[in-house]
């Protein structure tokens, strides 16, 4: 099984290779991003940091989207969603409502949380099974619903 950072590598020679220089460009900023991390921590990256990493862009993707959609810049949404699109095909399957619901009971149950002072408990026993299958905000709004109830 090739690793994560080996496929993304691929799919660049491939974008190369096709000419969609759409695609080429958002795998490139994916490699740099890794490159970053690998010279500013001096690490090499394994799939699980690339994973991180990935799952940061999309979360700084998302708010740009957001930003622009508020400033009316249509165009620059339209970049910004392009690559999402991108960065998503690396991401593993993403959970359902009904997995992450699920998953938040059985976490609070394990943790026996008992309030919101218990949530941080609940998000570390999840973080690690929900790391980039997840928007981790909407994951931390269903654990604060579930300890106020």
């Amino acid at each position: 099984m090739t690793s994560l950072v080996d496929r993304i590598k691929d799919e660049m020679k491939a974008a190369m290779k096709s000419g969609d220089k759409a695609r080429l460009a958002t795998i490139r900023l994916i490699l740099a991003a890794f490159k970053q991390v690998e010279v500013d921590e001096r690490i090499v990256i394994d799939d699980s940091r690339a994973l991180q990493i990935l799952d940061k862009m999309l979360k700084q993707r998302r708010e740009s989207i957001r930003q622009f959609s508020d400033a009316g810049r249509t165009d620059l949404v339209a970049n910004e969603e392009a690559e999402v699109v991108v960065i998503q095909e690396f991401m593993p399957q993403a959970l359902s409502e009904a997995e992450i619901d699920a998953m938040v009971v059985a976490a609070v149950a394990q943790a026996g949380a008992e309030s919101v002072k218990d949530m941080g408990k609940v998000m570390g026993l999840l973080k690690a099974d929900m790391q980039g299958r997840a928007d981790m905000s909407v994951v931390s709004a269903k654990i604060k619903a579930a300890l106020s109830d």
